[in-house]
């Protein structure tokens, strides 16, 4: 009878993010540390306090963000993401698309360059064009 309660009430809390600074990140405040701590794409924290003001992630391994990680922190006004070997492929566009919403004084593109292909190195992710058609590299910059 407990386990059947509980599947019920899995549902409620299930979609709710937690106010926990998640691991292996520090968090003072409003403010989520992330940074220099080696993250790599797939080690990356599922998602982070609701409330997060500031969030750091630059100087990691981070070669993506996994399609909406940063959607639901309505209350941030600073993520740095520089320091990073973005790989600017399909698997960039959700970062693209998310910083192309923010209001420029957030300024969070600024340093967030491609790493690879060779052919886009040193480009601004905010700046690339998606491009269709087979054998094409789905990005170019504009």
């Amino acid at each position: 009878m407990k386990g059947l309660l509980l599947l019920c009430l899995l549902p409620l809390f299930g979609g709710q993010r937690s106010s926990a600074c998640p691991h292996p990140c520090s968090c003072k405040g409003n403010q989520v540390n992330c940074s220099s701590m080696s993250l790599k794409s797939s080690s990356l924290p599922t998602s982070f306090p609701a409330g997060t003001t500031v969030l750091h992630l630059h100087n990691n391994l981070l070669t993506s963000l996994p399609n909406g990680i940063l959607d639901d922190l309505a209350s941030v006004h600073s993520v740095s993401l520089h320091g990073n070997p973005w790989v600017c492929d399909c698997g960039v566009l959700y970062l693209r698309a998310w910083l192309l919403r923010q209001p420029p004084a957030l300024k969070s593109h600024v340093g967030v360059n491609c790493s690879s292909p060779p052919s886009l190195r040193g480009r601004l992710v905010v700046y690339l064009s998606e491009q269709g058609g087979p054998g094409l590299l789905p990005l170019l910059v504009l």
